[in-house]
């Protein structure tokens, strides 16, 4: 099914994010925490792609692979950066081959080795490799979204104008990056309604598991930090476990206001590990919100 009939149902859908593993044991643990998040019963999964599809192989190899593990779509990401339009064409090929339909379609970020002069070969903007896939197959495709900014666009109201560019091209619905505040989420899901882009707009979550990952949050994602989760965690600092449940207990709470809200559904961030996301849920699942998308299941 595509993911865009999903999110037009009347329920909140619940996704997860996943990217490739390296190593076979690593393998072995992702498809593991697949199984063990089965019993949340996702409406469709995604798997990553590394920096000017450096994954590539790998993505689309894991992505077949876990279509045996999962009773959601698969949906795969696509990065225009590094591509040209044969290998675009060869890999979305493949894609519907195997029967991945849903595609996330990203500039994408550059390789961090890259010594390439002109890593934009074909492809300068998402907007020009969602168009270019929409002519190939009828793909349902969903891009990227930042109700914070984005680090390179800070300015709200220039990032909203390029997403319409990208709506307009063929873009179905979109994914936030994750955010810890949802203020953020409402502001930013009012502006692009205003803006004339009625796509489905999903918020992505993910669980605070350490005290590293909030500086790394504030400096690489841009995400912002609320003083009161910052008040919360400070005082835990070395405490993995307090942290990891303040985390689990913020992001319960992120998820019911969403959904309350009207969000479409929650996208969860999971660096392939069950653990967090999973007591995310058994919070979520006792809330009226979650017992409403249960019913109507």
């Amino acid at each position: 099914m595509r993911i865009s009939q999903l999110l037009s149902i009347e329920r909140p859908t619940v996704s997860f994010e996943f990217y490739p593993p390296k190593t076979e044991s690593a393998r072995e643990s992702l498809l593991e925490a697949i199984d063990h998040l089965a019993q949340i019963r996702p409406d469709f999964v995604s798997m990553t792609y590394g920096a000017g599809g450096s994954t590539r192989a790998l993505s689309l190899d894991v992505s077949a692979q876990i279509k045996g593990h999962t009773q959601g779509e698969v949906m795969t990401h696509l990065t225009g950066v590094c591509h040209t339009h044969d290998e675009i064409r060869g890999i979305a090929d493949q894609l519907w081959g195997i029967g991945i339909t849903n595609v996330m379609a990203l500039r994408g970020d550059m390789p961090q080795d890259s010594e390439d002069p002109n890593p934009f070969k074909s492809f300068r903007y998402a907007k020009d490799l969602i168009s270019f896939l929409k002519n190939i197959h009828d793909f349902c495709i969903g891009s990227g979204c930042y109700p914070e900014g984005h680090l390179e666009t800070p300015d709200l109201a220039v990032g909203i104008m390029h997403l319409k560019e990208k709506v307009d091209a063929g873009c179905d619905f979109l994914v936030t990056q994750m955010f810890l505040d949802n203020d953020s989420y409402f502001r930013f899901r009012d502006k692009v309604v205003s803006a004339g882009i009625n796509v489905p707009i999903v918020p992505g979550i993910m669980p605070v598991t350490g005290f590293a990952q909030l500086a790394k949050f504030e400096s690489k994602f841009g995400v912002k930090l609320p003083e009161k989760l910052r008040s919360l965690v400070a005082p835990l600092e070395g405490d993995k476990i307090a942290i990891e449940r303040v985390g689990v207990e913020w992001a319960a709470n992120q998820c019911e206001g969403l959904l309350l809200g009207g969000a479409p559904g929650v996208h969860f961030y999971t660096l392939n590990k069950s653990h967090a996301t999973v007591d995310v849920w058994e919070r979520l699942r006792l809330t009226d919100s979650y017992k409403s998308r249960k019913e109507q299941s």
